[in-house]
Formats: structure tokens, C-alpha cells, sequence
């Protein structure tokens, strides 16, 4: 065993605190400061008793080693060395002799004293912690005893041991209830074991919360490496999820078939699905019951409208996007419908930046009401063009009545009639009909509507049934709490808002771990970095998480990737091209361009060019004489000779395409009609264009350069650069999009 690996042995006795000043999750224990420092001792005396060990077994086998001495010294220097990281534990209740694992929150405890978590104080089956009441002093000593020996029949003291854990490699669960069947277990154990476990410990009983207030309670039945408890810190942990019996599992199927399962009633709820633009949808909706559809595509450059027809029928609309991800209900919704209007229209219009975060828009409708009556529903989608205003559409389905010369307005009613028909109408409308004072609408003296009528005392808002005014104080003047954080809301409409924003509780897909998670934080207090970086709470942890950059391999936060992968970008558009050997089928560059620390690792031939002619070494080789040539003159002979040969003899290669070649275009030259033809090419506006053979491999990857550059997305220089680096065409257009600057459209 190294110095390094050691479980401190230690164990001592506490009282079980009744209240503890932080929330405890899991497995957390709170012990006192002492603790502390007894396993800081404790683990300072191992680690020396092992040095010293070593240190005598080696001076043993040899007197005149001098190892004794540099493990005397390292057994000082560790006296204060930290603790092995998770500090785990186990804990016995010394009543009942119930023990489980446990692991570390804090310690600042009151000496003498454990704070447990719900979990551990369920575990260990504690009842009641321990209060101690004050002493009566008119109380005689026969009862102070009787008080003494009662407290401490009630005084519960949990054992607790130092034990290190051995990593867990594989988990079992067996679920204690039938018909779980959340949409990710992946990502609920994943999270929920994450954030408030640090040990598992065979044969206890783990209770997950889902996003939905949902339950799921599992039975920890096998675990590996095999023993009591695990650590699952820091470790790949495979979980299987099995159930608990044959019956169990049978229930279990026939509860999922029944909730996927269409229904074939006509009495009952209809199933709802996916709406397509312009197609009217109908059903029914039982009292109490939600029905959830889903628009999945639409003409993003328009608005969408949603009309629902139906009486009693609540609209409730959604996003669905990486920070809204919950169906929209009455208490969590972004727009919605309360009203009592049988045409219910909600509009949409989302700027760009908005529309291109929502993958699709969740739709529900909801009948308000306790009965098992039923209420028949159609509702329609349909484009709303972002030039059109709310207005038109509710002006139009609205009736103006319009007067003439010849009518007159009734005092009562404030209908208008014939001036002949006037005297009759008003003897009638005053025996028989009432209008109210607040609203002026008209209603008959002996009807229950009129009984039933009522105005609002906080708002403007007014109905004609009993009914209607206790769903109306319900949605909008009954105060509710948020089920997620404290937050005490005043209607439906404000806790719908809070759950759909700043609520602690609400479920998002981070961008960071990619699971649906609660987006934490404080909806009173947020964080200003949060703010800046525009991250939820969670993101802005998540994103801490370190990561090495792809292209400079710097330690970046997750965070800040973003604005690092812009410096590269900037980095990139200030980059000069890079030279290229001024053969046009050569495929080489001249080392002339940045390659920022891949050139260290470059796979690149050539070598920066050192002739005049602006060629690399390869094309240049053939060319090169040992001789002194200040003019020129010779190096233009050889060039002349070598342009000769090409036309007059060519290269022999059957894959040649260079067009001053014999081979290459099948032409039969002679001397007297190639020499004009070499002598226009070496002329000084055509010396930056050499046409020289080259072999297979080097014509092959100027196509493959030519063809990148066809896409136009970058310059030819950078698309050589590219393929001479890496060698093919995949790595080469990854090459050019983590390096290359783009050429601008």
C-alpha cells in the first residue's frame, strides 16, 4: 500500500441533532469541527506508521542505503497531508443496530452532535431526535431521575466509522411500484444520484423525484464490487432496472400499453397528436382532463395562429426549446386563454433570434370543471402574417349595428328601431327587461341570468353564472405557491409566469450536460454573471467544467468556449495566404503561412523556396546546377531546354495533364515549332506561371485542391496548404474550417 492510499481508523459516538442548519440531500451527514481533526490525525499517524515501516524494511536488507533518511523526511512532510477524497462513512445505530454509508457535507455541527439527512434518519429508522427540555427546579429529585432516565431511553447515539469505499462499477435497482415509465432514466438517475449521493448501500431504498412531482421508489439489490456499500464519486457506474417480480413487470407493461394506447371511447378524452397548418381537428374533453398536441413545422418567416371553438375549453401554449421543456397546463404556460368566449384565438409572433431557439410549439386544451360531462372542441392552425394586427381579426367576427334617419334609440335597451315601432318596443322593454349599471347589458327581470349576474370587485371582468364567477376568482384572485421554490403568486396567470422564467424549479435541457435538469437559482436575486453570459444558474456551474480547445489546446471553461472559438476567428480573417510554388500543377507550398503550433507537427515536403523563380525544391531540383550564374542566363537555358523536352519528347506519364506536354495533349512537335513556344514561356509575364510535370501523387492533390476551391468558401492558396498538410480530402476541409479564413460572399 502506497503512502498515499490508507483509511484512517477512526470512529466515534454522537448525538443526533434535531434541526441542522443546512439542508441535508442523500446521504449528507453534518459532523462537528473535532471530528475533523481527530481523522486529520488519524491520518497523519498512518501515514508515518507506513513510512517508518518502509523506511526500517529497507535499512534492513541494506545498512548502507540511504533511503531511511528520504522516507523519514517524507513521513514529516505528509504529517498534515489531506485526507483521501470522498470522505466516506459508516454509520450504526446503536439502538436498533441499523448501519448505512454516508458521506460528508460540512463540518460545523455543535460538538458532540450529528445532523443526519431524511434519507439516513430513515435508514437508520430514528423516530425522534433528541430535544433536551429545561429543568423545573420545583421538581424533587425522585422526579429529576425519572426525567434524567426518560431522556435518555429517547437519546438516540449513532456509532460513526471511518470507511473508505471501494469505487462502484455496477448498479441494480428494482422499482418498489409498478408502471414507472419516465421518458429518461438515463438522465433522472444520472442527476438525481449526482447531486445527493456520494455512497449506495445494499438493501436501502432510494426515492427519486421527477420534474413533474412524481415519485419513483427503487430498491438497491445488488451492487459491485460485492459488499455492503459503494462510492459512486468519480466513477463509470452501470445501472441496471429490473423488476421486482413477474407480476410487477406484467402490471407494469399493461399500465404503459394502456397510457400509449388510442383511445376508442366517444365518451371519452380524445388523444390528442400532431396539428398541421390549415387542417381543423376535433374532439372531446372531459371535465378535469388535458388534451396535448403539437405543432411540429410551420412557415417560420410568419406568425402562427391557434382558434379553438368550445364551450368551457382553456387554451395553453408552449414553447418547446432548450429552456422550455414542460407541457403547458394551467399553472405553467407562456400564453394562454382563461376567458369564456366559445372562440378562443391566441397569436404568436416571435422575433428571428426567438423563432430559432423553439423546435416546436406544444399546445394543450383544458376543461375546467370537476363532472365527468364531456366538451366537444375543434381546433385550427394557421399562418399569421406579421403585418396583420390582432385587431382585424376580432373586428371582423364583429357586428356593428348600423343606424338610419328613420330609427331611434330605445332609453332603456339602447337598441335602435323604427320611430313607429318605438312606443311599443319601450312599454314592453321597461315591464320586462333590466339593464345593468355597470356592464349595460340587457337582461329579461324574471331570468337566471339576471339572478346570476355579477361584476368583478377587483377588475372589469363580469358573467352570468354561478359557475363562472368562482372559476374567475379561482384563475385570477386565489394566491397560490409555486410547487418548485417559495414564491407565493396572487393568481394562476403570475404563477404561470414565474414557472415559465425565473422559477428555480423549471425544467430545461442544459447545454452543457445535456439533460433536463431544474435551471436552479434565485428568482429574487439573479446572478449578474448569469445574466452577462446568459446561462441559467445550473449552466453557469455546469459551464465551470473545464475542457482543452481542439485547435490551441488550452485549458477553456465550457462557458467560455463561444467567445474563445471568436478569437480564433479573428485570428484567422488578419491571416495573409499562404505562397505556393509557381508551378500551376504542382500542389506544394513554400513554408510562407502561419500554421500556429500544428507547424511543429506539419506533414508538409516542401522547404522555403530559395530560387528566384518562386518554386518549391521538388519542381526547382531539376533546374539546379552548382554554378555561378549572377545574370540568370544559364537558369534561363536550362528552363529552355526542359520546356523543349516536354513539347518535343514529353514525360511518358499517362496521367499528365499539363498542356505543354507531348505526352499529355498527343501533339507531335518538332524543334523548329517548339522553340517559339519555349521562348514565349520564358519571357518575364509569363515567369510566374511555370508549366513542369509532376508526378501522380502531387497532380492528384492539385485536382483535389481545385475541387475544394470550386465550392468557393476558400482561396485556392489555402485549400494547397490544406491538402499538403493532411494528406486527403476529409481532414483537409477540417484542416482548412479549424485554420483557413473564409473567403467573404
Amino acid at each position: 500500500m502506497s503512502i498515499l492510499d490508507f483509511s484512517p481508523s477512526w470512529s466515534s459516538d454522537f448525538i443526533v441533532t434535531r434541526e441542522t442548519k443546512v439542508s441535508l440531500p442523500g446521504d449528507k451527514i453534518i459532523l462537528p469541527k473535532s471530528a475533523l481533526e481527530q481523522l486529520l490525525t488519524a491520518a497523519s499517524l498512518s501515514s508515518s506508521s507506513i513510512a517508518t515501516n518502509s523506511a526500517r524494511s529497507v535499512a534492513e536488507s541494506s545498512p548502507y542505503n540511504q533511503q531511511y533518511t528520504t522516507h523519514s523526511s517524507i513521513s514529516r512532510r505528509d504529517e498534515y497531508q489531506q485526507l483521501s477524497q470522498p470522505l466516506t462513512f459508516l454509520l450504526v445505530n446503536t439502538r436498533n443496530g441499523k448501519k448505512v454509508h454516508a458521506g460528508v457535507q460540512e463540518f460545523s455541527a455543535e460538538e458532540g452532535e450529528i445532523g443526519l439527512s431524511p434519507f439516513l434518519t430513515k435508514a437508520l429508522n430514528i423516530l425522534e431526535p433528541y430535544t433536551e427540555e429545561p429543568y423545573n427546579l420545583n421538581d424533587s429529585s425522585s422526579d429529576h431521575e425519572e426525567r434524567d432516565s426518560t431522556l435518555n431511553d429517547k437519546i438516540t447515539r449513532i456509532e460513526v466509522h471511518a470507511k473508505q469505499l471501494p469505487k462502484g462499477v455496477f448498479l441494480r435497482l428494482r422499482p418498489l411500484d409498478a408502471g414507472y415509465n419516465p421518458a429518461d432514466w438515463k438522465s433522472l438517475l444520472e442527476r438525481y444520484l449526482r447531486e445527493n449521493f456520494t455512497t449506495l448501500t445494499r438493501g436501502e431504498t432510494l426515492t427519486v423525484k421527477a420534474s413533474k412531482s412524481e415519485e419513483f421508489k427503487f430498491l438497491i439489490d445488488e451492487i459491485s464490487p460485492k459488499g455492503d456499500g459503494i462510492c459512486i464519486i468519480d466513477t463509470d457506474l452501470e445501472v441496471e432496472i429490473e423488476a421486482l417480480n413477474e407480476e410487477q413487470a406484467r402490471e407494469s407493461l399493461r399500465q404503459i400499453i394502456a397510457k400509449t394506447r388510442t383511445s376508442e371511447n366517444s365518451e371519452g378524452t380524445s388523444p390528442g397528436g400532431e396539428l398541421n397548418m390549415w387542417k381543423s381537428f376535433t374532439g372531446k374533453l372531459i371535465e378535469g382532463d388535458y388534451v396535448d398536441y403539437t405543432l411540429p413545422s410551420w412557415d417560420r418567416s410568419q406568425g402562427v395562429l391557434v382558434e379553438v371553438i368550445g364551450q368551457n375549453i382553456e387554451l395553453f401554449i408552449s414553447p418547446f426549446s432548450s429552456h422550455q421543456r414542460a407541457r403547458p397546463r394551467e399553472d405553467e404556460h407562456v400564453w394562454g386563454d382563461f376567458s369564456n368566449e366559445p372562440i378562443k384565438r391566441i397569436t404568436i409572433q416571435l422575433s428571428g433570434a426567438e423563432i430559432d431557439k423553439v423546435e416546436s410549439f406544444y399546445i394543450s386544451l383544458h376543461a375546467r370543471g370537476k363532472n365527468s360531462s364531456s366538451h366537444e372542441f375543434s381546433v385550427r392552425v394557421r399562418p399569421f402574417p406579421n403585418n396583420e394586427s390582432t385587431a382585424d381579426i376580432s373586428n371582423s367576427d364583429t357586428i356593428t349595428e348600423i343606424s338610419s334617419e328613420n330609427d331611434e334609440q330605445c332609453k332603456n335597451c339602447l337598441k335602435w328601431l323604427s320611430k313607429n315601432k318605438m312606443l311599443l318596443h319601450e312599454n314592453f322593454c321597461r315591464r320586462n327587461n333590466v339593464v345593468c349599471s355597470h356592464c349595460h347589458n340587457v337582461y329579461l327581470k324574471s331570468s337566471q341570468e339576471w339572478q346570476d349576474h355579477w361584476h368583478c370587485e377587483y377588475d372589469s371582468v363580469f358573467g352570468e353564472t354561478v359557475q363562472s364567477k368562482l372559476n374567475h376568482y379561482e384563475i385570477f384572485h386565489t394566491y397560490r405557491l409555486c410547487p418548485n421554490c417559495p414564491y407565493k403568486a396572487g393568481s394562476l396567470i403570475d404563477l404561470a409566469a414565474h414557472r415559465t422564467t425565473v422559477c428555480s424549479g423549471k425544467i430545461i435541457l442544459c447545454k452543457f450536460c445535456h439533460l433536463e435538469v431544474a435551471q436552479e437559482g434565485d428568482s429574487n436575486a439573479p446572478s449578474a454573471e448569469a445574466l452577462i453570459y446568459d446561462l441559467t444558474a445550473h449552466e453557469l456551474a455546469d459551464g465551470a467544467r473545464t475542457t482543452q480547445c481542439h485547435l490551441c489546446s488550452k485549458i477553456v471553461r465550457l462557458r467560455d468556449i463561444p467567445t474563445h472559438m471568436k478569437h480564433h476567428d479573428l485570428e484567422k480573417m488578419n491571416k495573409s495566404k499562404p505562397i505556393v510554388c509557381t508551378n500551376i500543377y504542382c500542389c506544394h507550398t513554400l513554408g510562407g503561412f502561419e500554421d500556429i503550433e500544428k507547424s511543429k507537427e506539419s506533414k508538409r515536403l516542401s522547404q522555403v523556396s530559395k530560387n528566384e523563380l518562386g518554386l518549391c525544391s521538388i519542381c526547382f531540383g531539376p533546374l539546379y546546377v552548382n554554378i555561378y550564374d549572377p545574370d540568370g542566363k544559364a537558369l534561363k537555358r536550362r528552363i529552355e531546354r526542359r520546356y523543349l523536352s516536354q513539347l518535343i519528347h514529353g514525360c511518358g506519364k499517362s496521367w499528365c495533364r499539363n498542356k505543354y506536354c507531348k505526352t499529355a495533349q498527343n501533339s507531335q512537335l518538332t524543334s523548329k515549332t517548339a522553340l517559339p513556344i519555349a521562348k514565349m514561356l520564358i519571357m518575364p509575364e509569363n515567369i510566374d506561371n511555370m508549366h513542369f510535370c509532376v508526378n501522380q501523387s502531387i497532380s492528384d492533390y492539385r485536382l483535389l485542391a481545385e475541387k475544394i476551391a470550386e465550392e468557393k468558401k476558400f482561396a485556392l492558396e489555402w485549400c494547397i496548404a490544406a491538402l499538403e498538410d493532411q494528406g486527403n480530402l476529409d481532414s483537409a476541409k477540417t484542416w482548412l474550417n479549424n485554420w483557413a479564413p473564409k473567403l467573404e460572399k
